[in-house]
């Protein structure tokens, strides 16, 4: 039994995240999908909570063969040690998935196996593009799998990061470790 770990931010979860999720079941019997920066909820950078993106991608492979493990991983913001975190809150895994080429080098420094996958439809299908599509709520639901679309609305996520985008400007500052946790 191969399984493989792929870590995302998943604000929200779309369909890039799914393509490579799909891409990945090809090559791994199961999968611990790491919700990056889960500490972090109610910005304009990072709008849903973990709990909310682990509906949301539970919700959108429930019909996948793929045996899917969600587990929350708060920031550090210490590289050196990035990986040994990442590893105490996971179940073990053989290969880590990633394209954000500081994930791929500390897992490579790590002794890990580090594969990168295509990238799918990159200038619309990136967290952020999306995030800016809901705050003036056009054009995001195709982006994204059905079951997002109703938890967003379940959650009222349109409103909330309509809301925080009109705050001081307090809430739109990036984690500093998102470097960590790609979209």
């Amino acid at each position: 039994m191969r399984r493989g770990f792929y870590i995302g931010r998943f604000q929200p979860y779309h369909d890039g995240h799914h393509r490579m999720v799909e891409h990945i079941a090809k090559e791994v019997d199961e999968l611990v999908l790491g919700i990056g920066s889960a500490d972090d909820s109610h910005t304009r950078h990072d709008p849903f909570t973990a709990g909310e993106r682990i509906m949301m991608i539970t919700k959108s492979l429930a019909d996948s063969d793929l045996v899917i493990y969600p587990v929350p991983i708060e920031d550090l913001n210490r590289n050196a040690v990035w990986v040994s975190h990442v590893r105490s809150m996971s179940p073990t895994f053989d290969v880590a998935y990633s394209n954000n080429p500081l994930v791929v080098q500390l897992f490579s420094e790590a002794g890990m196996e580090v594969q990168q996958s295509p990238m799918f439809d990159r200038e619309k299908l990136e967290g952020s593009e999306i995030r800016e599509r809901m705050i003036v709520d056009e054009g995001w639901r195709e982006l994204v799998p059905p079951a997002v679309v109703d938890i967003v609305a379940e959650i009222d996520g349109v409103e909330r990061i309509q809301r925080v985008s009109d705050t001081d400007g307090a809430a739109a500052q990036p984690n500093p470790s998102g470097s960590t946790d790609p979209e």
